[in-house]
């Protein structure tokens, strides 16, 4: 008589490994809890995760960087260990790194490191325009988008080259990516971020970096290092003109920029009463004292035009003239009250887009060709 004896061990492990708690997809949701030293967008978005694999408990990620800063993929390495060891049914986790180096830019002989006009960034931007105002509230960054498609339009009209970007430097409060319809997150090649695109103006902004909801509570160095990493790691790639949308004030995100960007103008936005005007003044002189030019003052919100033609100074008169005179420069143009241009930048299509035949485009356009023309005449 034969006594037979079962062997589970072997069938407990095909068990296993049918009903695994967790897959190589779970483990991949769970990687964009992952975020990349310094930003809130995760390593998934990134594109830097090359593969996934999972064998009896044991996952294994392949990853690939481009980074000098030994730090960050040792960062990325230990927070996939902590995400995916958490998921039920991980035994172990093991992390591939591919590591490459970026190129090294070249340094002048003195030993300082080579400003953004030399840096890759920047070398193909022949045009850098800063939009500032003394304070907020003045309708700057609407100004900043219609001007970016206003000049793009502009230059195609004299066929000139019509690169034309948005750099949106209010970093506590960024409005161009709503206001310009630019959504989804930024690609990163060999080691440069690619800005984003729409109505053919290249876009960059912190709000592509962070999440709808999340703050950004930073302190000045962060701000300033965040505007050098958009000056120096950003690919612009070949523009004609760059426009620099600037927050309010004079403070750290003011100087930062106007000390790594060779900005070859800036322009004051205003409104026309005495709070708004007086304040433009004092914050332009910030741009005497680091040896910018002045282009010109554009007054937003001048007056409402009724159905007869009629005018109405709703926010009283005179205050971009003042300025302008004030600052010995040029008032650009005047930009009417219009309920389109607000509804535009609400849904992501500037006024200069949706309705060029409009006063407020023809301001727009306008204000651009003077813009050139000092440009090219400096």
């Amino acid at each position: 008589m034969f006594r037979v004896v079962l062997q589970p061990i072997s069938l407990t492990v095909e068990l296993f490994d049918i009903f695994q708690i967790v897959d190589t997809e779970q483990i991949k949701e769970i990687l964009k809890s992952v975020k990349y030293p310094g930003f809130s967008r995760d390593i998934v978005s990134f594109g830097l995760i090359r593969d996934v694999q999972l064998d009896s408990g044991v996952a294994q990620v392949s990853v690939e960087i481009t980074t000098s800063d030994s730090s960050i993929p040792e960062k990325i390495a230990a927070d996939i260990k902590a995400a995916v060891g958490s998921l039920d049914g991980i035994e172990d986790v093991k992390v591939r790194m591919e590591i490459s180096q970026p190129q090294q830019q070249p340094t002048p002989a003195s030993g300082s490191p080579v400003g953004p006009s030399s840096s890759p960034a920047m070398q193909k931007v022949r045009y850098t325009v800063a939009v500032a105002s003394g304070k907020g509230g003045v309708g700057k960054s609407t100004v900043t988008v219609n001007l970016a498609c206003a000049l793009q339009r502009e230059l195609e009209a004299r066929s000139m080259p019509s690169g034309v970007g948005i750099m949106d430097c209010d970093i506590y409060g960024p409005s161009v990516p709503l206001m310009l319809g630019a959504a989804g997150r930024p690609e990163i090649q060999n080691d440069m971020i690619v800005p984003v695109e729409n109505f053919g103006i290249h876009t960059m902004s912190m709000g592509f970096l962070i999440d709808e909801d999340t703050p950004v509570i930073w302190r000045g160095p962060m701000i300033m290092k965040t505007i050098q990493q958009f000056a120096q790691n950003v690919n612009w790639g070949e523009l004609e003109i760059l426009v620099v949308d600037l927050p309010p004030g004079t403070g750290d995100a003011q100087l930062s920029l106007v000390q790594t960007l060779p900005l070859d103008g800036a322009v004051v936005v205003t409104t026309p009463q005495p709070a708004a005007y007086q304040v433009a003044r004092r914050g332009a002189r910030m741009f005497d004292k680091v040896n910018v030019p002045l282009l010109g003052v554009v007054e937003n919100m001048s007056y409402l035009e009724g159905p007869d033609g009629s005018r109405q100074a709703l926010f009283g008169e005179g205050g971009g003239a003042e300025t302008a005179r004030t600052l010995e420069t040029d008032l650009l143009g005047q930009v009417p009250i219009d309920p389109a241009i607000r509804v535009g930048c609400d849904n992501g299509i500037p006024i200069v887009v949706s309705d060029p035949e409009s006063a407020a485009s023809s301001e727009f356009k306008q204000i651009a060709a003077q813009l050139i023309e000092k440009l090219i005449k400096d």
